[in-house]
């Protein structure tokens, strides 16, 4: 009996396990999706600051960038709370991976020209369960705005 709810149980959790398997790809799209959203507003800029984060960052095609926005597009309205993707993330990449997190999602919020209080929450909520620092995130938050004043 024992064996047959343990042969149930893996059963049910097998499969399963495998769909809902998130790499930091999908974690990071998700959560920069999320960002662009968090306002209530999806404007043409943030949608091409999208794309263009995502296909630069992981050297996807056109085809592979619209997969990866769709169905971390679906991920992020399953979800309860970010830790499911920033896990993931804290997991697979070292600090500078998770700077460069936090630094698309600061290309994300910038990219309509302004932050909304809601973007700079996201980003700092992040940035604390990636592990990275309030200093960094300012620095990084510097940065974008520094290379958007030079534009």
């Amino acid at each position: 009996m024992f064996d047959s709810l343990k042969s149930l149980l893996a059963d049910l959790s097998g499969p399963r396990r495998e769909e809902n398997a998130m790499d930091e790809r999908l974690a990071t799209a998700a959560l920069l999706i999320h960002t662009i959203a968090v306002d209530g507003e999806i404007s043409p800029k943030e949608r091409a600051q999208l794309r263009a984060a995502l296909t630069g960052a992981f050297g996807l095609s056109r085809t592979e960038t619209d997969a990866l926005i769709e169905e971390a597009r679906e991920r992020d309205r399953e979800a309860v709370d970010l830790y499911g993707f920033t896990s993931v993330l804290k997991r697979s990449l070292d600090a500078p991976g998770r700077e460069r997190v936090i630094e698309m999602m600061w290309e994300i919020v910038f990219a309509d020209g302004g932050v909304h209080e809601f973007e700079d929450n996201i980003v700092w909520r992040v940035a604390e369960l990636l592990g990275v620092s309030a200093r960094d995130r300012i620095r990084l938050r510097k940065r974008i705005e520094g290379r958007l004043a030079q534009s």
